[in-house]
């Protein structure tokens, strides 16, 4: 027996408190599969629609008044294209001309910047060594293409760069960089800064006979400070691993990163690929013999809108200055003392510390100076020896002397520091007493 009767229902009486009929039984799984497929339906349109937003070819707004089926479908037909795109793309790159490798390569560097995935599976269909053999292409504008999707290809991709490494990438890096336009350099420095993320790994050697005349034509030729810091941030990656240390000792490229340290806009990363160096003992000698040392590295010292090569310079001076009287004399010449007074003073807190360690050295230098060598003493006494308290008295006042001077300059700094801040503070305050005044009622 039904629960509802087969006969059509009479209208209820609006003064009747009684439900409504209800629908027959059978159809009630046939409407909870139109909402579920509704359901579906929505959910594909959305993902659809965040896959291709950017395009906005099928948008809700130009989908108004279209059925939801119609739209699904193209979606699908636009997924199947996307599917036939890649074919074609990696088709063409292998057996086609070269306009329409050229073509192919742009289409791949556009699927692998918009998914991570296909990264992955466009090295599996073998792009890679095509690309590569691209890449020393003369024709430019092919090179260019190629190195832009190689760049896409290696994006956060271990296997990938492992592949760009093995395909020999760093064979065709352009040795006469004045054969290439400015955009062709920055685009294979960028290539080469992502590669440079494996220098730990030793199945690859990347301070090659290849790798580091590029990187020093581009850093002693005239190329923006962009493609000058891409080629930097390479020479620290490879830096890192101290088995490179002698490669690139003997390129010359030490020396060529002192010059560019002097620059403020380079100088922080430069210095940091030289603290790798010098506590290497062929980077320290060559820093030793470097014409530039003390003197540059005294002169950052002084930065004091640039902390972190404060920092950076007052390591390298301790690495240079430990255990060599030689090199503290030099930077005692240089006048480094009344620097690092000024640094102890006013410096970040590291370079505080640094400083301070670096004038203890040159303290006790002093104060053994002026003590007793151990054997027979020919004429060197003692200060403070009972037997000539005249030259006692002497070296007392030269002392008193000294930090009078140390510290009578460094008031003068203060003070003309201090004056600079009143002047501007004076300025400041003139300025809203005047524009304020204007609005009293007085």
């Amino acid at each position: 027996m039904s629960l509802c009767t087969s006969q059509r229902p009479k209208m209820p009486d609006s003064s009747s408190s009684s439900p409504p009929p209800c629908s027959p039984i059978w159809l009630l799984p046939r409407k909870k599969l139109h909402f579920f497929a509704r359901i579906r339906r929505f959910l594909r349109l959305k993902a659809a629609r965040k896959r291709c937003g950017s395009s906005g070819e099928f948008n809700l707004a130009s989908a108004k008044g279209v059925n939801n089926e119609v739209v699904v479908q193209a979606l699908e037909m636009e997924s199947e294209d996307e599917s036939a795109v890649l074919q074609r793309s990696v088709k063409k790159l292998h057996f086609g001309s070269w306009l329409e490798k050229e073509m192919a390569a742009k289409e791949i560097e556009r699927l692998a910047r918009e998914d991570g995935k296909i990264r992955k599976f466009l090295a599996q269909l073998g792009v890679i060594p095509v690309l590569v053999a691209m890449a020393a292409s003369e024709v430019a504008a092919q090179r260019r293409v190629a190195v832009t999707a190689l760049i896409e290809l290696a994006n956060g991709s271990y296997t990938n760069k492992a592949l760009m490494l093995e395909a020999g990438i760093l064979s065709e890096l352009p040795q006469n960089i004045d054969t290439v336009d400015e955009l062709t350099r920055r685009e294979f420095a960028e290539l080469l800064l992502s590669l440079s993320s494996l220098a730990n790994d030793t199945q690859f050697r990347l301070a090659s006979s290849k790798t580091l005349p590029f990187l020093l034509s581009i850093l002693q030729s005239g190329s923006n400070v962009e493609t000058k810091e891409l080629c930097l941030g390479t020479t620290y990656n490879i830096s890192t691993v101290l088995d490179h240390a002698g490669a690139l000792v003997s390129s010359g490229l030490l020396q060529t990163l002192l010059t560019l340290s002097t620059s403020k806009e380079l100088s922080e990363k430069a210095l940091a690929t030289l603290g790798h160096l010098v506590v290497t003992l062929m980077g320290k000698k060559a820093m030793e013999n470097s014409p530039m040392v003390p003197e540059s590295l005294i002169e950052m010292l002084t930065w004091e809108d640039k902390p972190k090569c404060q920092e950076l310079s007052a390591y390298i001076l301790m690495i240079l200055g430990h255990q060599s009287l030689t090199q503290r004399e030099k930077m005692a010449k240089s006048g480094i003392v009344q620097v690092l007074l000024e640094v102890s003073l006013l410096g970040s807190p590291l370079a505080q510390k640094r400083a301070l360690k670096l004038l203890q050295w040159f303290k006790d230098e002093r104060q053994a100076n002026m003590r007793p060598h151990s054997g027979p003493q020919t004429g060197r006494i003692a200060m403070g020896s009972p037997e000539h308290p005249r030259e006692a008295q002497e070296g007392k006042k030269m002392m008193k002397n000294l930090v009078k001077q140390s510290l009578h300059k460094n008031m003068e700094v203060i003070t003309r520091r201090a004056n600079i801040a009143a002047v501007h503070s004076s300025k400041l305050k003139a300025l809203v007493i005047s524009t304020s005044s204007k609005s009293l009622p007085y």
